[in-house]
């Protein structure tokens, strides 16, 4: 079941909320997507999804698709999720972590994992 944006954020911390908002914009100017809103997170689609997000005790909690590993100080973990892709969770407490590096992997994902890895 979707829900909107908005209704995910709903009573969640402000400070999570901007952060949030600030990565979606990286999203989703990485691409054309589709984006999913669930209950429990927001996902972001080509064919596949290549990112999602949610809110963890104040926290921003991400997962990137990449078709390739790479390391970042937000970086919790890496793990191979097909035998091309790796998914890469990193967790966010302010905005300067969203940097380059996190914008030019979301467009990468995005023209690499989303389209499709076949």
């Amino acid at each position: 079941m979707t829900h909107d944006v908005d209704i995910y954020l709903a009573g969640k911390p402000p400070a999570a909320v901007e952060l949030f908002r600030r990565f979606r914009a990286l999203v989703l100017t990485a691409g054309e997507c589709e984006e999913r809103v669930h209950r429990t997170e927001v996902a972001w689609a080509d064919r596949r999804v290549f990112a999602a997000a949610f809110i963890l005790s104040g926290r921003l909690e991400v997962a990137i698709d990449l078709s390739r590993q790479v390391d970042h100080p937000a970086l919790l973990q890496k793990f191979p999720t097909t035998r091309k892709v790796y998914t890469h969770r990193f967790t966010f407490s302010n905005a300067g972590q969203l940097d380059g590096d996190i914008a030019a992997w979301l467009v990468e994902a995005h023209d690499t994992v989303g389209t499709g890895t076949r």
